[in-house]
């Protein structure tokens, strides 16, 4: 065994490096001409790329091509110019070791003090709707993440620049004569931040292209499963979106993150006016544009502490407003509103009636008409928050799943958000429902998904009429749904997000006067409850597919 020989430091530490030679490569040239100006004032060499190379020298900067540092011609159509050990040796070589010194001597290879690096824009090209894979492929950039992280590594002696946001400073610190280790190191963080989300938005879209994305084209061996498999990996780049006053009590710091580069969903969402948003505020207004959204004719939904107290479709959103609001007139006050179509003057007008207040109206979009009424008429006009939460897919840039936290960690699943075919359900009674109840059971069961179990939803027409929520036995929810109900009850369909455990519920629901029931079925007491519901004449469907939401 031969012992290596130490490798300690044998020349002083270096706070402060003056920038004599640095390489440039800009995907990105915004800024191009403030950067050439202070590279030329501060009489810096400069070795540079392809256009990057063309446009520093239109700004007057003397450039070296890349090329004749390496001795190696661009090839295959640009993706090998900068990977080269001439490059990657003068970026690593580290200045307080005498070997690593020698060696670029003894090879002839100058050392980089900085580099200048942005990254070709990926995310920009898979946003556009006619991107191919081919064209997404191609701007998966190689040699740039390579020299930043070569930078980044190096910090102790060599500055990376990854945006023109950054030019200012080290422009200032080449006047001064040159970066300081602080300077250097704030600047890798942030170019590890950037290769980060760099790789990030890649791996998204890499997931989606190999179809491990529900929505994506399923893999061979996924085919026959309902969703493709979860991938092993998701690596999430957070940017703070919204700084929150408080989280969901006073004492609780918070904000809003969101992943980089997507503006879909709450994460895009456009406050038009009123109070900043509240953390609660924005569980209420998820859970109001996600019940929304599964709706399709024009809907108007009420939410109160991320439960529907009211909600409604109809031939217009003004119509579903009005139902929605009036389904639960005490609990509406101070809540949620949100509709799947724009919101009109009409809406408007019908939330001016006296005693009537909300906290957040969330729309695809507003009527200019209908702003301008609701935040000069209403006593409570500056105080109302409308947010427009633009369509689209908002799962995209978390690999089509949605999360939750527990302590250390996050659980991840696919969003329930695709609709129910009624055409799968089966009735399982001797009774079938009535044809004009059909609406009612799929508007109903749509309902009741969006509700904390156990859930159920007692619906009259396509509108609820009473909710039963988040109790620990079933029949305590039918109980409350049916006692919120009333006398809407009667002639109504009740819907439950899972099978009924036992029949108990049954003589709850036929002395309410329910006409039918759904519910998901599966049981090892179906039997009980079927032969229940067939002793008091109500119609029962099973969906096989259960809706809790915890």
């Amino acid at each position: 065994m031969h012992a290596h020989p130490a490798r300690v430091a044998d020349l002083p530490a270096v706070d402060v490096v003056p920038v004599r030679r640095v390489l440039v490569s800009l995907f990105d040239k915004s800024g191009i001409d403030r950067l050439a100006a202070g590279l030329k004032a501060a009489g810096v060499r400069v070795v540079s790329t392809g256009g990057t190379s063309a446009a520093l020298a239109s700004q007057g900067v003397e450039v070296e091509d890349v090329t004749a540092v390496t001795g190696f011609p661009e090839v295959l159509d640009g993706r090998v110019k900068t990977l080269h050990p001439h490059v990657f040796a003068g970026i690593l070589a580290r200045g307080d070791r005498s070997d690593d010194l020698e060696v670029l001597a003894a090879h002839g290879i100058d050392r980089f003090d900085a580099v200048v690096v942005n990254l070709y824009a990926f995310d920009r090209v898979i946003a556009k709707p006619d991107c191919r894979p081919a064209d997404a492929i191609e701007l998966i950039d190689i040699g740039g993440p390579s020299l930043v992280r070569a930078a980044a590594k190096n910090h102790a002696f060599t500055a990376v620049v990854t945006s023109p946001e950054q030019y200012d400073d080290f422009l200032a610190a080449l006047t001064r004569g040159g970066t300081t280790l602080a300077e250097r190191r704030l600047f890798a963080a942030r170019a590890f931040e950037h290769t980060a989300n760099y790789d990030a938005v890649i791996a998204r879209w890499m997931a989606r292209h190999a179809g491990l994305v529900a929505g994506a084209a399923p893999r061979a061996e996924a085919a026959a499963a309902e969703d493709p498999p979860l991938p092993a990996r998701v690596t999430l780049e957070l940017e703070r979106r919204l700084p929150l006053r408080y989280g969901e009590n006073p004492h609780q710091s918070a904000a809003l993150f969101a992943p980089l580069g997507t503006h879909l969903g709450l994460a895009g969402a456009k406050q038009l006016c009123g109070k900043e948003l509240s953390y609660n505020n924005l569980l209420d207004l998820d859970a109001a544009t996600r019940l929304a959204g599964l709706l399709q004719d024009p809907a108007a939904v009420v939410i109160k502490h991320t439960n529907p107290c009211g909600a409604a479709s109809a031939g217009t959103v003004a119509t579903a407003l009005a139902t929605a609001m009036a389904a639960d007139p005490t609990s509406a006050f101070g809540s949620i509103v949100a509709v799947n179509r724009t919101f009109d003057r009409a809406c408007a007008e019908l939330l001016l009636a006296p005693g009537l207040f909300v906290e957040v109206i969330a729309a695809p979009a507003f009527e200019r008409e209908a702003v301008d009424l609701l935040t000069t008429k209403p006593t409570w006009k500056a105080s109302v928050r409308l947010v427009e939460v633009p369509a689209g897919d908002p799962w995209e840039a978390t690999a089509g799943l949605e999360f939750r936290s527990i302590a250390g960690g996050l659980l991840a699943q696919r969003p329930d958000d695709t609709c129910d075919d009624p055409a799968t359900w089966r009735v399982v009674t001797q009774a079938k429902p009535s044809a004009d109840l059909t609406q009612a059971l799929d508007f109903a069961f749509t309902i009741v998904r969006r509700l904390t179990s156990n859930a159920i939803a007692v619906c009259q027409g396509t509108s609820l009429a009473g909710a039963g929520i988040g109790q620990t036995s079933r029949v305590d929810s039918v109980r409350i749904a049916l006692e919120k109900a009333g006398a809407k009850a009667r002639g109504g369909v009740l819907a439950s997000d899972a099978f009924f455990p036992f029949p108990d519920s049954i003589d709850l629901i036929a002395k309410a006067g329910i006409a039918a029931v759904v519910q998901p079925g599966g049981s090892k007491r179906d039997p009980e409850v079927i032969a229940a519901a067939d002793a008091a004449g109500i119609p029962m469907v099973f969906t096989a597919r259960r809706h809790f939401r915890h």
